[in-house]
């Protein structure tokens, strides 16, 4: 353990490199992949087993990372079966390239059955003009044409990167136990981040995979999208907190960004926290007449300037919507 961050404690200092991988614990391998967004990467988790590995999650489907993968599997994984293929959630960056991976390895797919048919959904509606729906849920919230033309090409770009998905699945249910890695696993699904986003805790050697639920150092987006757009997803991500907290404190937490770490009920109180700090700012602003895109350049300013305003508007939907739900909130807030 060489390096502590308040009171999170990471393992390593640096990550692996392109097709590197570094044994983070007794037999689970660490892989990063490049993704060509800003958040720049995705952690990759190979498990060991007796007759073979499970890889959790896959990456965007890039040529790049295409060849990272040929690169592991005549590496590493070099001769060896694989067993499973498991995908945390539905998005791009960890489904991406479920499809081809399961056709390139002839192994199994697991996922929940909710994110495997978001992601089939998505595939299906990049293949289309963007629906009326869309252009009608963005104008409602004050975006003009040259927004929504935007959005429009951030759609098309980050859906590019969504390949075929895999024909079949082992769903994967809440509380159900797993076997992989040669050891077993308690299924955590929550929603907030995605609507059915597993997790898988590890009793035995106090080992939690987290996916995008609890990451070191970013806070997973929190949105709400034309697709479902009088959702509430805040409300179920800080329910998903209070799961977690019945986790063991120095767990080992492997996240999807950033590094892995220790001190999980230290980033449960900073997630808590930074979502508390942002709901009292638009409380705040929410005392004038803005429109929600108005309002998304007063909480998220560099997000908008730096050409994230897709996101940034979906989290400031979720936000306001904990905050139209729960007038007490609103109200403690001033």
């Amino acid at each position: 353990m060489l390096r502590t961050d308040g009171q999170l404690h990471y393992l390593r200092e640096t990550p692996p490199k392109d097709a590197e991988t570094i044994e983070i614990a007794p037999g689970i391998l660490w892989l990063r992949l490049p993704l060509p967004f800003r958040l720049n990467h995705v952690n990759i988790w190979l498990l060991r087993e007796e007759d073979g590995w499970t890889i959790i999650d896959t990456g965007a489907g890039t040529q790049q990372a295409r060849e990272l993968w040929e690169a592991v599997l005549g590496s590493v994984l070099s001769g060896a079966r694989i067993n499973r293929i498991i995908c945390t959630h539905g998005h791009t960056d960890h489904i991406g390239l479920a499809g081809w991976l399961v056709q390139r390895a002839e192994a199994p797919f697991a996922a929940t059955l909710v994110e495997w048919l978001s992601a089939q959904v998505r595939l299906s509606e990049s293949q289309l003009p963007m629906r009326s729906e869309v252009v009608r849920f963005m104008a409602a919230h004050g975006c003009d044409a040259r927004t929504i033309e935007a959005y429009r090409n951030d759609r098309r770009r980050t859906h590019a990167l969504l390949g075929e998905m895999p024909g079949a699945i082992e769903r994967l249910r809440d509380g159900a136990t797993i076997t992989f890695g040669g050891r077993q696993w308690r299924i955590m699904v929550c929603g907030g981040h995605t609507l059915e986003h597993a997790s898988f805790w590890c009793e035995a050697d106090n080992i939690l995979i987290a996916g995008d639920q609890v990451l070191s150092k970013i806070s997973p987006m929190i949105g709400v999208y034309p697709g479902e757009p009088w959702a509430d997803p805040l409300a179920e991500y800080l329910g998903s907190l209070n799961r977690f907290r019945e986790l063991p404190a120095d767990a080992l937490v492997l996240p999807s960004h950033g590094l892995p770490f220790r001190g999980l009920h230290t980033r449960l109180d900073q997630l808590q926290h930074h979502h508390e700090l942002r709901l009292d700012h638009l409380a705040r602003l929410m005392d004038g007449p803005l429109t929600t895109m108005e309002l998304t350049h007063g909480l998220f300013p560099k997000a908008v300037a730096e050409g994230q305003g897709r996101h940034a508007l979906a989290e400031t939907i979720a936000h306001a919507h904990y905050l139209i739900a729960r007038p007490a909130v609103r109200d403690d807030d001033g």
